[in-house]
């Protein structure tokens, strides 16, 4: 498993619990409450599993 380092990005949305993070890569990732991280895609869209 591959080891990121993120930096947080201060949005409005992180008061109800969306937040979002850059990793060293620029990319995007979003964690919703408690869930895991997602990677967004480049146009913003999350990445459909299977």
């Amino acid at each position: 498993m591959p080891y990121y380092y993120f930096k947080e990005i201060w949005t409005p949305l992180k008061l109800i619990g969306i937040n979002f993070f850059k990793d060293e890569e620029n990319q995007i990732w979003v964690k919703i409450w408690k869930s895991k991280r997602r990677k967004l895609n480049k146009n913003g869209k999350q990445r459909s599993v299977g």
